[in-house]
């Protein structure tokens, strides 16, 4: 496919994105950037961490986004009691038949809403671990794949902490992103309580997206143009959280990102650049995509945490310490 087939296709696309956009606006006012993330999730079949204070319309995004999709979802409440079996399902007795039989869980379904992820214990947690990483789920003695495609969104509350359980350090890097959900804008509070008195939030949604389209994105995707100079960028960028060349920098981080760092970039700058409607990879795109990416990849030190110092601002002082090509 050359560059004019793939710009022709880009504009075909990018009327179905913004539609889709558009759908889940209709019932989350403002968030642009969670709404973003959610559909780059889609196409890069990637697990996205929503963290926020309650109230942030994290668990109404994530339903929004299933309804608009012809994607089949189903929604986990973590709590502390939650068993393994729960998700993945298990292996149960047939008195009638003399054998056993088994029952799958909620986990084989296309989009899997995690709310609550950090209430349920670590056992429960890392029963998602071979499903987000594999995907496919092992019960007994047998192994299933999981639907094409398959995504985990997960939410988390930064602020409660009683009755909660930190996210294992190998199961965080499983997600493409971290994305923080912050308060809406006056003016986006403002049509928040219109829409509340005309209850406009109890619509349908109409279904946008089909699996043929969502491969179809992929397939764009794959064929977008990424130059050494933004391999050679991203890389830079990855190494930087690792071995930090100024001393205050390297104060203020313990671990660095992982390889998987280096291959979201890519891929999201690939998704972000397809979704703005470009054929190429810029450093802009890289840049937009590397809090999202790197937040939850970087460790911060003690130091960084006494300080209070956010891990945006360490990678805020890491974008602006790497040359731009």
């Amino acid at each position: 496919m050359d560059f004019a087939q793939i710009n022709e296709k880009i504009k075909e696309q990018s009327i179905a994105v913004n539609a889709l956009r558009s759908e889940i606006g209709k019932v989350i006012v403002g968030q642009s950037d969670m709404i973003d993330a959610l559909i780059m999730g889609l196409i890069g079949e990637g697990h996205i961490l929503l963290e926020g204070v309650p109230g942030l319309a994290k668990t109404t995004a994530v339903k929004a986004f299933a309804d608009s999709t012809d994607l089949e979802f189903k929604r986990i409440q973590f709590t502390p009691d939650l068993l393994p079996a729960d998700i993945i399902g298990n292996r149960i007795y047939n008195v009638n038949q003399g054998n056993f039989e088994v029952k799958k869980g909620v986990v084989f379904s296309n989009v899997i809403l995690a709310d609550e992820i950090n209430r349920a214990p670590a056992k429960v947690q890392s029963a998602l671990l071979e499903a987000m990483q594999e995907r496919q789920v092992t019960i007994g003695e047998s192994t299933f794949d999981l639907p094409d495609p398959f995504i985990v969104l997960a939410t988390q509350n930064p602020l409660e902490q009683e009755g909660t359980y930190p996210l294992p350090e190998a199961q965080v890097d499983r997600f493409m992103f971290k994305v923080l959900i912050d308060y809406p804008t006056r003016e986006e509070e403002l049509q928040i309580i219109e829409r509340f008195e005309k209850n406009q939030f109890s619509q349908d949604l109409s279904k946008i997206v089909k699996p043929s389209d969502i491969k179809q994105w992929q397939e764009i995707v794959r064929s977008i143009y990424t130059d050494e100079r933004i391999r050679k960028y991203v890389t830079a960028i990855v190494f930087e959280t690792r071995y930090p060349k100024e001393n205050t920098i390297k104060q203020l981080i313990d671990v660095g990102a992982s390889p998987r760092a280096s291959l979201y970039l890519i891929l999201t700058g690939k998704i972000r650049a397809f979704m703005d409607g470009r054929n190429f990879v810029t450093p802009e795109d890289i840049k937009e995509v590397a809090y999202p990416v790197l937040r939850h990849r970087i460790i911060p030190s003690f130091e960084a945490e006494a300080e209070k110092i956010t891990t945006d601002r360490i990678i805020s002082e890491l974008l602006n310490r790497v040359e731009v090509p």
